[in-house]
């Protein structure tokens, strides 16, 4: 979206209120500002943000609150704050709602539902982005109630692809195991790291030197795999030698009690956990 359509966009749907300026928050708001949504059509509810924030809020010409707005009709009301906190933070902006308002939630395990108790029936998004949206490369599952309009889900595609791609998903317990797989997935990776620095150690490198060629080496496959048009188990296929070293270690992660059902188990325990929150 350009700045013009950004200020075209924005001028007809109403403004952006953004409850919550920390790092998910704060990462989005930066994507906005970046990708042309004009600083005149944010307010950031925030009660304390860091220094940084305030200061690319007000270049930016966004509005800076540290309480609910009064007499704003929301264009778009965008919820990031913590899940815990929603309960006692979202009441009092429910007269922001209204008949062409779209609510979006990033926060985990809070069901449609349970925004509805506090926001009314609504145009309401549930998306599950995750951390690797602080640097623009991150992925966001979503799920949008029936009261979304085709043009309000197109504004909050492109609200949500600032910080990587969109999957929209067909049911709001599908969020669930978005959580699960990618919401969550960041941590694994840097377990693996962890893991294989761990295992280099073991093998007699120094214990720095193991981390660093772990997180280079993830951090490159990474980076390769977002580059290359093959999928994931050709490029592990292109570096594997049949008889070689990598075919040895792949014997034993692929094994029946390798790393399949780790991750079987770990990824239901995670959605599983993702249903508790929700209630």
């Amino acid at each position: 979206m350009t700045g013009e359509q950004s200020a075209n966009a924005f001028a007809s749907f109403g403004p952006i209120v953004l409850i919550g300026a920390g790092n998910m928050g704060g990462a989005l708001l930066t994507g906005w500002l970046k990708s042309g949504v004009p600083g005149s059509s944010v307010i950031v509810v925030d009660p304390n943000p860091a220094e940084a924030m305030r200061k690319m809020i007000a270049d930016a010409g966004a509005s800076h609150v540290t309480e609910v707005p009064k007499g704003v009709a929301a264009g778009v009301l965008f919820i990031a704050v913590k899940p815990q906190l929603m309960d006692a933070v979202l009441p009092p902006f429910k007269p922001l709602v209204g008949e062409t308002t779209v609510v979006v939630s990033i926060a985990a395990g809070k069901t449609l539902s349970a925004l509805e108790t506090h926001l009314g029936e609504a145009a309401m998004v549930r998306a599950m982005p995750n951390t690797p949206a602080m640097v623009g490369r991150g992925v966001t599952g979503a799920f949008a109630n029936e009261r979304v309009s085709d043009r309000q889900r197109q504004l909050v595609q492109n609200l949500l692809k600032v910080s990587g791609p969109v999957e929209w998903v067909p049911g709001e317990a599908d969020i669930d195991s978005v959580t699960a797989v990618s919401g969550s997935g960041p941590a694994y990776v840097f377990y693996l790291v962890e893991c294989m620095a761990e295992a280099g150690r073991k093998l007699g490198l120094q214990a720095d030197l193991a981390m660093r060629l772990a997180r280079e080496t993830v951090a490159g496959a990474g980076e390769l795999l977002h580059q290359s048009p093959d999928d994931a188990s050709r490029l592990r296929q292109n570096v594997t030698s049949p008889g070689g070293t990598t075919a040895a270690a792949l014997s034993v992660l692929m094994a029946e009690d390798g790393m399949q059902p780790l991750f079987d188990a770990a990824l239901e325990a995670a959605r599983k956990r993702a249903q508790e929150l929700a209630g």
